[in-house]
């Protein structure tokens, strides 16, 4: 049985914080985009610390029956986009994270807890 969004956020969430994370955040985006429910979004130090981390969310979501639809930007890992339909997962260096800035564009979703109420 595939996993609820919030079950998705919570396992992805706890993985980055695992791979120490930075500034983790969830946007509840379902009322503003047909696109999905939630972003995470997330930074790592290094490229190496960014590839760790989405190698490990990858990782706990696969154990769970998840594979992602996408994944992009992972070899140059300044900025890596996972598609899982309903949760869209960014994980940024610092800087690629200050320019683009999505918790600005995405201004008028709602920031949400974590873990989400499944």
């Amino acid at each position: 049985m595939p996993l609820s969004p919030q079950a998705v956020v919570n396992i992805a969430v706890q993985a980055a914080e695992n791979r120490k994370a930075l500034e983790v955040t969830v946007l509840d985006i379902s009322k503003v985009s047909i696109i999905a429910d939630y972003f995470i979004i997330c930074s790592g130090r290094t490229g190496t610390q960014v590839q760790a981390i989405v190698e490990h969310i990858q990782e706990e979501l696969k154990d769970k029956g998840m594979l992602a639809l996408r994944r992009e930007g992972f070899r140059e890992a300044n900025w890596v986009l996972l598609d899982y339909g309903d949760v869209i997962i960014h994980v940024f260096q610092g800087t690629e994270r200050e320019f683009y800035n999505l918790e600005r564009l995405w201004g008028d979703a709602r920031i949400v807890g974590v873990p989400v109420n499944i």
